[in-house]
């Protein structure tokens, strides 16, 4: 059915909202877990641990689905809890990015856990994104603070989350495969992954935890050094002792399952945008870079499109980032917002052309939004406002300008985490006056 047809009413933003809701619906943890889990109990317990976003929602599944004796603990960002009581699983909530006193007592417990577990018990790890913050305990001699300051450092600057990753399981004492070495003499381990990880490495997926760690010290090194740091000498005076190294093997038997990533969630926006009879063109999941620029590359790939002679849809996952410097501001909004501010202004209005881009953890940046949407009168609209998209751009102060043009995204936690989504809706030349809503 054409998208654009009678039978199909639906406004472009209406359109492109039905695609990131019914995507995040099929990575949610009610969808993807299920069929890993243990159909048979462990003869003493199994041991539920997590961290990240999903956690809670992985965790209420585990304990609805796993017979026997389960208990453990999960650590999750705060607001992202289930908002009940999972039975035998008490839930933490703790900060993220920038981990807190809540992250510390989070990882301290779990480590006292997991060096509980004996060889009756299985070990169940549940990693989501963000769990790299919420799950947060400094590597012998580090003070908690300066680990906080170099965290906080290095995503303002917008270190790849992947280079981030590297660093805190070299600085931590928890991540890198740490936490199963202190489930050493448990019986046996499986850990399921929901992966916010451009090329969904388990290894870097809430940094790791439970994955015997392939990086080095050296490399951890490398990165604090192009990034700078706080407290530098200090840090790499550390990261060069041997302590410093993380396990490079598994201690008990061990199965890593990814249960959801990002190629799923565009695999399910792809498969419903093309019943809707849409031309699909799949960027991938593993796109990174600056925000803004990547919104101009898609701003001028979709004026190229309107040659086509149906419409098309152009999917995108990956995450960027908002680079801030001393000439830049601080100020509200998030990668997403950013990239579609870039392409408003890289689009100059240009009709047929619409955008959404959100956060699919329904957390965009540090807002209560998960992104944005605009249409071919954004830029008009926001002028007429008095408002400046391309100082909003400079100052990285997105928000404000979005919140004013009424076209914030909002869903609330979504209780999962595949990195961004981006899907743009481009009508051909030649149906530029297509019974589409303007908005």
């Amino acid at each position: 059915m054409p998208p654009n047809s009678p039978q199909n009413p639906m406004s472009p933003r209406s359109l492109l909202e039905h695609l990131f809701k019914s995507a995040v619906a099929s990575v949610a943890a009610h969808h993807c877990l299920p069929q890993h889990l243990p159909k048979s109990p462990a003869i003493g317990r199994t041991l539920v641990l997590g961290a990240g976003k999903a956690a809670a929602a992985m965790a209420h599944i585990v304990s609805q689905t796993v017979p026997g004796r389960v208990e453990g603990l999960v650590v999750t960002r705060y607001g992202h809890g289930v908002g009940e009581k999972i039975p035998g699983i008490p839930v933490i909530e703790a900060a993220h990015p920038v981990p807190d006193e809540m992250s510390m007592k989070a990882a301290r417990d779990m480590l006292a856990l997991a060096s509980s577990a004996g060889p009756d018990d299985r070990l169940i790890f549940l990693a989501s994104g963000g769990g790299s913050s919420v799950l947060s305990l400094p590597m012998p001699g580090l003070d908690f603070e300066k680990k906080r300051a170099l965290m906080r450092h290095l995503v303002l600057c917008g270190a790849p989350i992947s280079d981030i990753n590297i660093v805190r399981k070299h600085v931590s004492a928890i991540k890198g495969g740490r936490l199963l070495e202190a489930a050493r003499h448990v019986g046996e381990a499986l850990t399921l992954v929901i992966s916010d990880v451009p090329g969904d490495d388990p290894a870097l997926v809430a940094s790791g935890p439970t994955i015997p760690d392939p990086s080095r010290a050296t490399k951890a090194r490398a990165i604090i050094e192009r990034w700078g740091a706080p407290d530098i000498e200090e840090i790499l005076d550390l990261l060069g002792r041997a302590e410093a190294e993380t396990p490079k093997s598994a201690p008990c038997p061990h199965r890593i399952i990814m249960a959801a990533r990002a190629a799923d969630c565009l695999s399910a926006a792809r498969k419903s945008a093309r019943t809707m009879g849409f031309d699909v063109m799949d960027l991938g999941d593993r796109l990174e870079g600056a925000s803004a620029e990547l919104g101009q590359d898609h701003a001028r790939l979709a004026l190229k499109l309107q040659d086509l002679k149906t419409p098309a849809l152009i999917l995108s996952g990956g995450e960027t980032t908002v680079q801030f410097n001393q000439s830049s501001g601080g100020g509200a909004g998030g990668p997403n917002l950013e990239y579609l501010l870039g392409m408003m202004l890289e689009l100059k209005g240009a009709p047929g052309i619409y955008a959404l881009a959100c956060d699919s953890d329904g957390i965009d940046g540090k807002g209560d939004h998960a992104g944005g949407f605009i249409n071919p009168q954004s830029l008009e609209r926001a002028m007429a406002l008095g408002l400046d998209p391309a100082e909003s751009l400079r100052q990285h102060d997105s928000y404000p300008l979005f919140k004013a043009l009424g076209d914030l995204i909002i869903t609330g936690p979504t209780r999962t985490n595949v990195n961004d989504f981006r899907a743009i809706l481009v009508n051909p030349h030649s149906a530029r006056h297509a019974p589409f809503e303007k908005r």
